[in-house]
């Protein structure tokens, strides 16, 4: 079930749910866009039709941010318990993956955090594979190097696509990938940060009251 928060269609999940609809993806190597979107990444469509066109082709988009829960919850009288927040979204996907002895690609960041993360994942995830890491250029890719970039995630037959390019980046470029690369690609953002230990997150309290 999706419900609409200023034209974007998000979708009525949680942690459980979400993450078992993107392994099912994943192990059937689907090309398949996700996003965790906050009200930052809410607003910047909300002002921006283009973008916001971009992110309603993703497959699944779910509530990042308390006040995005608390508007669905409102509106829509969906019940949500919990907002559904990228960096635990990240984790959970990560625990199933490693039951399913599942390769992964990380995609953007600072190559120190990318190698922070990868050693955690390594570490806590031991039976998931690490099959590419590409720092971000901070920049657009050319069409060569973008072709270039397809090319080698599909090559290295990643199930899962780990985007970490900052809100709205991330959600422009799985957007744009969908039905190129082969495989689910979530924008996830700063849960490299975060789970590389680069930067802390907000005390749980602040997180649950938004």
């Amino acid at each position: 079930m999706k419900v609409d928060i200023f034209g974007i269609r998000y979708t009525v999940t949680d942690y459980d749910k979400a993450s078992d609809e993107i392994i099912y993806a994943a192990k059937l190597n689907k090309s398949f866009g996700v996003s965790a979107l906050a009200v930052h990444g809410l607003i910047e469509c909300y002002n921006n039709p283009q973008l916001k066109e971009k992110v309603n082709k993703l497959d699944l988009i779910v509530p990042d941010g308390q006040p995005v829960r608390w508007a669905m919850n409102s509106f829509y009288k969906v019940g949500l318990a919990d907002r559904v927040y990228g960096p635990t979204l990240t984790l959970e996907v990560l625990k199933k993956a490693d039951k399913e002895n599942l390769s992964i690609y990380l995609y953007g960041s600072k190559q120190s955090t990318l190698d922070a993360f990868s050693e955690n994942i390594i570490r806590w995830f031991p039976n998931v594979s690490i099959v590419g890491i590409h720092a971000d250029r901070f920049r657009n890719a050319t069409p060569e190097e973008d072709l270039q970039d397809i090319e080698k995630i599909n090559t290295s037959g990643a199930n899962i696509v780990l985007v970490g390019r900052g809100c709205p980046r991330q959600e422009i470029w799985v957007s744009d990938h969908l039905g190129k690369v082969n495989a689910a690609m979530m924008a996830v953002g700063a849960a490299f940060d975060f789970h590389a230990g680069t930067l802390p997150q907000a005390p749980s309290w602040m997180q649950k009251n938004g």
